[in-house]
């Protein structure tokens, strides 16, 4: 996990689910396995014993990821989309419809890059895609430069989440 970016743009619900994370970690997992280290270390040797190695191990791997997400969450510069005063060009959490040459269409939602899923169809603001669309609007054609080449894209339709 890297050092997260000073001006990490994320949405409300984005840093809501990370709140989530981390309030799990430190209020439910790291309890559960500071209490499994503490039976197994009353068990005698230690060296051989795996279920204080393995409480160990996930103890410290939660610490790191607790203080990963302490960094980001500190760093993180909340963007509510429904408060985007100009809809009708693509900014972060805009929903954009885009289409290619051959009229296949791919609707994807631009997020801060820590709530990127490509599984939800919601890619990062630092991506290639969202930066080519950054500013586009209804119409415009924006080339992306993927690994395996240079793809077009049209802009089809753009939307951002109701206010409220």
């Amino acid at each position: 996990m890297s050092v997260p970016d000073k001006s990490n743009p994320i949405t409300p619900a984005g840093l809501a689910a990370l709140r989530a994370r981390y309030d799990h970690l430190l209020g439910t997992e790291r309890p559960e396995i500071v209490e499994i280290v503490s039976w197994a270390a009353g068990n005698g040797d230690r060296s051989e014993n795996g279920d204080y190695l393995y409480g160990r191990k996930r103890m410290r791997e939660i610490d790191r990821e607790l203080a990963f997400l302490a960094k980001v969450m500190k760093f993180a510069k909340v963007i509510d989309p429904a408060q985007q005063p100009d809809k009708s060009r693509v900014f972060f959490g805009a929903t954009v419809t885009i289409a290619d040459e051959d009229d296949e269409e791919r609707t994807l939602t631009i997020v801060g890059d820590k709530e990127q899923d490509a599984s939800e169809n919601r890619v990062g603001w630092s991506s290639p895609i969202a930066r080519a669309l950054r500013g586009a609007q209804v119409g415009d054609l924006r080339t992306v430069r993927l690994p395996g080449g240079e793809k077009e894209w049209e802009v089809v339709a753009i939307s951002y989440p109701e206010a409220g």
